[in-house]
Parts: structure tokens; sequence; C-alpha cells
């Protein structure tokens, strides 16, 4: 008799798909922070799919969306920066690492004010697809022998006010102006013996977009190439059938 798919032993893949699962829901909001840290110690003690599967078993399957309820206005996604400005409270407003991690990341709603704390830690604030509940979003960073890096898409204003001491906060994305109707990011808070990185970056559809553009341009060059050979090789050829015909003719 086959054994149960249940019964079966769960691989170290499997572990970590389930915790890729849990830091997602971390991130939308589903999970505070104390039942993500209890969920995720389960999963890495499981050792069959039978204690794996409850661990996410009220969670959305990625991919399939959740059933709506909304009460507030909603973003349109119309790929302009007036599609993500929303009205209302952020969808998470707070994060705290202590020898440990944290990420808020994907389609989230960044609140006016943002506060984080790391303590032997390190967080992500990943900022390249989510949505906005102002023009102006201040992410607060207290970082203490720990880190936090802020992720921001192209286009978007960044001001950087934090205080480092024996640490620092990153000041390079600064400068650049802003586009027409995108938020203004502030960066302030505390760094000791830590550091506050903010760094701006495509998304990974913008990326593969920009990757099968370049792919396609390399095809439609080498495709002109091969047009101009094939044109010169008939015009060489039109060429010697014309001297041919010349001599020919003198015979």
């Amino acid at each position: 008799m086959t054994e149960e798919l249940p019964e079966l032993r769960a691989s170290d893949a499997d572990r970590e798909r389930v915790a890729e699962h849990l830091r997602d829901a971390l991130a939308e909001g589903r999970l505070d922070m104390s039942e993500f840290e209890e969920r995720l110690e389960a999963t890495y003690k499981a050792r069959t799919y039978a204690e794996l599967a409850p661990i996410t078993r009220d969670l959305p399957v990625p991919g399939v969306g959740a059933p709506a309820v909304n009460m507030v206005k909603q973003p349109v996604d119309d790929g302009t920066w007036s599609g993500r400005m929303v009205d209302g409270e952020g969808s998470s407003s707070w994060a705290v690492a202590v020898m440990s991690g944290f990420q808020r990341k994907g389609r989230w709603t960044v609140p006016k004010r943002f506060n984080c704390f790391a303590f032997w830690g390190g967080g992500e604030i990943d900022l390249r697809e989510a949505n906005f509940a102002d023009r102006e979003v201040e992410i607060n960073c207290v970082a203490i022998m720990g880190g936090v890096q802020v992720i921001v898409p192209p286009g978007v204003e960044v001001v950087v006010r934090g205080i480092g001491v024996m640490g620092g906060f990153d000041h390079r994305e600064e400068g650049t102006p802003g586009e027409p109707g995108a938020p203004r990011v502030i960066v302030t808070g505390f760094a000791f013996w830590g550091g506050v990185g903010v760094e701006r970056k495509l998304t990974r559809a913008e990326r593969n977009r920009l990757k099968e553009e370049r792919r396609q341009e390399r095809l439609d060059r080498r495709a002109e190439r091969r047009e101009l050979q094939a044109s010169r090789r008939e015009e060489r050829w039109e060429a010697a059938r014309d001297r041919r015909r010349t001599r020919h003719d003198r015979h």
C-alpha cells in the first residue's frame, strides 16, 4: 500500500517555500510579528507534509486572489503615479527586528509615517510595487547594531535626514528630481553601530520587460544584417551575370 502524501518527509526546499509564503503574508499585513515568528519556528521544526500544511492553511494561495472586502478607495492600476495614491491608513505602519529580520514588500500601502526598529537584525522596506497613503511619506528607521535597507523605484524623490553615530545613512539617492505626481520619500531616524541604506531599483517585471526589449532589438539588428547581406549577395550576383552577358555579346 502506498504511503499517504501527508506522512511523507518534507525537504529543506519545502520548508523554505512555506517560510517565503509566511514572509509575504507578513509584508501584506495578514500576520503580525508574533504570529509570523511562531509560524516560522513551527515551519523549520516540521518534519512531514502533515506538519507543514496547517501553517499556511488560513493564508491565500500564491497567485489566487482573496475575497474582495473593501471599505476605502482603491488605487486604479493604470501605470501612473496617481493610480498609486490611496486614501486611508497604510496596510502596515511599523516593523521590529530583534536578532531577526523583517520585510515589507510587494503590493502594500505605505502610511504617511512608517516606523521600524532593528537591533542585531535587519530589515527591508521595498516601495517599488507599493501604494502610498500620501504624496509625502516618512520612513523612520532606528538601527542599533543592525541595518535597514530602503528600496525605492525610479521617479521617486528621496530626502535623507537620519543621524548616524558610529553608523550612517546612505545619501547617494538624494538630489534626483522626482517625476510629476510621484511621491516624496523622507528617510529619518538614528543609526548606532548600524546603517540605513537607500537604493533605487527597478521591479523584477520592469527588468524582465527591458531585458525582453533588448533581446528583441538584438534580433531585429540580426535580421537587418541578414537582409543587408542577402541584398549585397544579390547585387554581386546580378553584377556578375551582367558581366557574363557583356562578354557573350562581344563574342
